[in-house]
């Protein structure tokens, strides 16, 4: 029987590279949403200084005339068109003047 080999020592790993976030879905041009978020098939960003509200819902993209509402969520009820919540209640999608 052959006698055992030293063990060899431990070799540095390899720093781990940073986590690549996923790129916006949004056009570059509006910046930063002030929210953002998506649920059952739809997501949403809001940005106040253009005055837009971007909604997907099944990869179609609309975008609305947010006016002066502030918008900092969302709700979905059985299918129904989502409502945000505004600074003065909730707002349906569906009362948003669509832009291009």
């Amino acid at each position: 029987m052959e006698p055992m080999k030293p063990m060899e020592p431990m070799r540095s790993m390899k720093p781990m590279e940073p986590m690549k976030g996923s790129e916006p879905w949004w056009p570059q041009e509006l910046g930063q949403p002030l929210t953002s978020g998506g649920q059952n098939g739809m997501r949403y960003a809001f940005f106040p200084d253009k005055q837009r509200l971007l909604v997907e819902t099944d990869g179609k993209l609309a975008t609305y005339d947010s006016g002066d509402h502030r918008i900092s969520g969302v709700s979905q009820s059985n299918g129904r068109a989502p409502s945000f919540t505004t600074q003065d209640g909730d707002v349906n999608v569906n009362d948003l003047k669509v832009v291009d």
